[in-house]
């Protein structure tokens, strides 16, 4: 009786094991996705919903990527936002992807839970368990060739189109910034075949644009600038003044201006100005000035010698110029200038009304005249002297002089040998021993101003030495 008892309990312990068994078995059942694709970038969070039985209470779950070719054999994991209970047995959990994730379309999705069990696949809204996964690192338009629309070719020549990059320590300005980004290139709307970096080889004419490689996560309206490639009108480069040439660089600054072409380099006296890579250049100052066109797979340099606005002038006398006492001589200035203005100066007094070429002198003084151009404020001045001249038949020196502006013995004048320009000292003091002349350049015009001369002095003393004779020594006997 006892025997057929065990055997009893021996089989219904037997029956109970596959109960307990499946009670005991831990399952995870992926819903379908209600997406297609991950294309994630400025928003990253996405659904996935999966059954469960089995696990402890508390039990944790991720979501996990294959890897780009959708191997789980080392399996990419994602950042869980939330892990919602959509009701007993069943769990949503809105996950984000990595951003430094390489984009494909071979990528899958499954659930793991902390005990270590694994779900198979989930099945995307196509019904796909591999599916398009991206995180668009770069999400706005973005320009090429530096943003000009257009560009020219030269036959047979090659151009390149690059996407621009005008601030690269802002990471966010430009998509060349983000070196695992790939590029889609087009022409006419046809995808270019192996084009894809940031720069593409151009060597036929045709509208040519560039789109950011997210696989089927590409979107058109991030695309770049459309640049239309024609071909070269002209191949041959020249440069133009605005301000003409010579021109007034006082005034302002000139633009010098070339064709039309792809890229420019200027020069100024065969030295690369750095950062002129404009069509135009502006400047102020005069110089050999050239620039190389690139008008797309040829160049071609132009030269121009710019001169700035200038005023030169001669006088028909050499200074110092003399004159006889009581004669009058014309001085007059030539100049290249058209209309200029003329200013007369005699000891740097403005002298009333000198206004045109010539200007009649009678007197010494040291002079100039000023030529001021019509159209630019630049001058140019010419300095010159007029002095008595020394009449070669004097012989004797004088003992009286008669200072009354009657031409005749109004100053003490001595022979040629003894005045200016001899090296010879000439000293005069008056009877009271007050010096009152001394030079070595004697113009035989003592005294210059009569009335200068004490009333009471009418007998002066001269001295003249020279290097070649002895001293002379004389009086001057004053003549009222």
């Amino acid at each position: 009786m006892i025997s057929i008892l065990k055997k009893h309990v021996l089989y219904l312990l037997f029956l109970a094991l596959p109960l307990t068994a499946t009670v005991c078995a831990q399952s995870i059942t992926p819903q379908k996705l209600v997406f297609s694709k991950i294309c994630a970038g400025s928003f990253n969070g996405f659904d996935a919903t999966f059954n469960y039985a089995g696990f402890p209470l508390g039990t944790t779950f991720e979501v996990q990527l294959s890897d780009s070719s959708g191997s789980f054999a080392t399996p990419i994991g994602t950042t869980i936002l939330s892990t919602t209970d959509v009701s007993v047995g069943q769990k949503k959990i809105r996950f984000a992807v990595p951003p430094t994730l390489i984009g494909s379309e071979n990528y899958k999705l499954r659930v793991k839970s902390a005990t270590g069990i694994v779900s198979a696949p989930f099945i995307n809204a196509a019904s796909n368990s591999s599916f398009a996964v991206y995180f668009k690192s770069f999400e706005n338009s973005f320009f090429i060739n530096k943003k000009e629309n257009t560009v020219s070719l030269c036959a047979g020549g090659t151009i390149f189109l690059a996407v621009d990059n005008p601030t690269p320590d802002i990471k966010t300005s430009s998509p060349v910034n983000y070196p695992e980004l790939k590029y889609k290139w087009y022409k006419d709307n046809v995808l270019i075949p192996g084009a894809t970096t940031a720069t593409v080889t151009i060597n036929a004419a045709g509208v040519y644009y560039s789109e950011l490689d997210y696989g089927s996560c590409s979107d058109s309206d991030f695309s770049s600038n459309r640049v239309t490639v024609s071909p070269a009108s002209t191949v041959t480069a020249s440069i133009s003044s605005s301000l003409g040439n010579p021109f007034c660089s006082a005034n302002s600054s000139t633009l010098l201006s070339t064709e039309k072409g792809n890229s420019y380099q200027w020069y100024k006296d065969n030295v690369l100005i750095s950062g002129a890579t404009n069509q135009t250049y502006s400047t102020n100052q005069a110089g050999n000035y050239a620039v190389v066109v690139n008008f797309g797979g040829c160049e071609s340099k132009a030269a121009i010698t710019l001169q700035s606005i200038t005023i030169k002038g001669t006088l028909n006398e050499v200074s110092p110029i003399s004159i006889s006492q009581g004669v009058t001589k014309t001085v007059t200035v030539t100049t290249d200038a058209i209309n200029p203005v003329y200013t007369w100066y005699k000891n740097e007094v403005l002298i009333p009304n000198a206004t045109t070429t010539s200007l009649e002198v009678n007197e010494e003084g040291k002079y100039k005249v000023k030529l001021t151009h019509s159209s630019c404020p630049v001058s140019y001045e010419i300095p010159f002297e007029i002095k008595q001249s020394i009449d070669p038949a004097i012989t004797d020196i004088p003992n009286f002089i008669s200072p009354n502006n009657d031409g005749i013995n109004d100053t003490w004048a001595i022979p040629q040998q003894y005045t200016a320009g001899n090296d010879v000292e000439v000293s005069i003091v008056s009877s009271n021993g007050e010096e009152v002349l001394k030079t070595k350049e004697y113009l035989n015009n003592w005294p210059e101003n009569p009335s200068s001369l004490k009333g009471g002095s009418s007998v002066y003393y001269y001295s003249i030495s020279s290097p070649n004779e002895t001293v002379k020594r004389g009086s001057i006997t004053l003549i009222r």
